[in-house]
């Protein structure tokens, strides 16, 4: 760019005057100003200052020596901690010339000081930071290098973590390619190469992605579910559930209840023989949804949870913990960047295929809305939590889902097998109390569709052709079965 281009769109900048992120002063006798404006830039978002301009937004300039570029060269060395920021000096026609300070926001470093002040940007006018609001961003800065999740874990140990649920991370990993195939299948291997143990202890993050034991010391492993009559919290509570589960069953167990809640709505597709039956919010919204709320909560806050509630008139997902720094609800329409709260728990998941690590989980849900042909979801913050609200017609009485994640009823078979395996019991054995004997039909047909929908689960996921392979009938399959028996 010339010199003079350069200039020319410089003068359009500074006409439009001060902002949120742009400053005018005079001249380097305000650089002392001009320094605590650059402090409340990086403490915020960014910004540039000019210096050569008038408050009016004329474009004047000044003298630039080598001296005025020593003395902002020495005003770096009063940011506690350094501070990066471009100078980039600017001719004029009129033979003079106007620096560009430009500074990056949303830092790990913040708070920044200037001569051991804080201050922010509010508007157009820069302020000394509140003692409050100093306090606040040094423990953001102290939560992202030493953060809740990767300090150890309270009185845990192996033995008191889910190793199934390990090894289908591993499994999952590899199938995605995140991991490689030759990782061994020790589950103490598995949380080191996922950064879940180090020096031989058990991480937090590893206690909130595989824990089963939650109470005394974690109770803020907690899933809350319940359909409520009308429109309002102190309606009748049709459902209500509580659990303490770890992250990938609280993802399974949220899914499992809205699929149970969820009416299913009939309509007949233009030029199409055959109705279609859909829930009245895509799935895959809701999956979404569900899944950054697990992901993405506070779990440094003891009384923090999950909680989903069905109302007649939509559905919310609500997750104790403020949106990132630099994250704002009205950001999550559009692009943003990823600022995941625990890239440890959020790696986890993303190494399963569960979900990417771009920032566009949001805009997938906007995406699958319209599609759908509802309205976007709402995301607010609501005294110190994220709720995301789904608007839609959930009304009673109308035809709900028996099995999780499919369409139909479960079989007559299929009803035997998770009453059957209560305890651990081989294929044989089942395949003899169903009356079956072709074993290949028998494993996909019958037990493959109950180990998807996580009715069924193998008491060796690792090594699904294994010669000691066992069912077990989980949580959400002794449910299920207990729906059928009773239709």
């Amino acid at each position: 760019m010339t010199a003079s281009a350069s200039s020319h769109d410089l003068a359009k900048l500074v006409a439009k005057g001060e902002s949120k992120t742009l400053e005018l002063k005079r001249s380097t006798g305000e650089l002392r100003e001009a320094m605590h404006t650059i402090c409340g830039f990086a403490n915020g978002h960014g910004g540039r200052v000019v210096i050569g301009a008038k408050p009016d937004g004329q474009l004047v300039g000044q003298q630039v020596s080598e001296q005025t570029l020593h003395d902002i060269a020495a005003a770096r060395n009063h940011f506690e901690p350094p501070l990066a920021f471009d100078v980039e000096r600017v001719n004029l026609p009129n033979g003079r010339a106007a620096l560009v300070l430009t500074v990056a926001g949303i830092s790990d470093s913040v708070p920044f000081t200037y001569d051991g002040r804080a201050y922010e940007r509010v508007d157009n006018t820069t302020r000394t930071m509140t003692q409050a609001r100093y306090e606040a961003l040094l423990l953001e800065r102290a939560h992202s290098r030493r953060r809740w999740e990767n300090q150890p874990a309270v009185d845990i140990s192996l033995d008191d973590l889910d190793h199934e649920e390990i090894l289908r991370t591993r499994d999952a990993a590899v199938r995605q390619r995140r991991i490689s195939a030759g990782t061994s299948m020790d589950v103490g291997d598995v949380l080191d190469r996922l950064g879940l143990r180090r020096a031989g202890v058990i991480t937090q993050a590893a206690q909130v992605l595989y824990g089963t034991r939650f109470l005394p010391d974690y109770p803020q492993g907690l899933l809350k579910m319940g359909r409520f009559r009308g429109t309002k919290i102190t309606g009748d509570i049709l459902d209500n559930r509580q659990e303490h589960l770890h992250a990938f069953a609280i993802a399974r167990e949220g899914m499992a209840f809205l699929d149970r809640t969820l009416p299913l709505a009939a309509r007949f597709p233009e030029g199409k023989l055959f109705r279609e039956d859909r829930l009245p919010v895509p799935p895959a919204a809701l999956r979404e949804v569900l899944l950054n709320a697990v992901m993405h909560r506070d779990y440094s806050d003891p009384s923090g949870y999950v909680a989903i509630a069905v109302f007649d008139d939509r559905i919310e997902i609500r997750s104790v913990g403020r949106l990132p720094r630099g994250i704002t609800p009205e950001s999550l329409a559009g692009p943003h960047r990823s600022v995941p709260r625990n890239p440890l728990i959020a790696e986890a998941f993303h190494r399963t295929g569960a979900v990417e690590i771009w920032g566009r989980g949001t805009n997938r849900v906007l995406e699958e809305c319209e599609q759908h042909g509802i309205k976007p979801p709402t995301f607010e913050e609501q005294a110190g939590a994220v709720v995301v609200t789904f608007r839609a017609a959930v009304a009673l009485g109308a035809e709900t889902r028996h099995q999780v994640g499919t369409k139909s009823a479960l079989s007559p078979h299929q009803v035997l097998i998770l009453q059957s395996a209560q305890q651990a019991v081989s294929i044989a054995d089942l395949m003899r109390r169903c009356g079956r004997s072709d074993r290949t039909k028998f494993r996909d047909q019958v037990i493959r569709p109950l180990l998807e929908a996580g009715l069924l689960e193998m008491t060796i996921p690792g090594k699904p052709r294994s010669s000691l392979q066992q069912y077990r009938t989980t949580t959400m399959g002794a449910a299920a079965a207990g729906e059928e028996g009773s239709t």
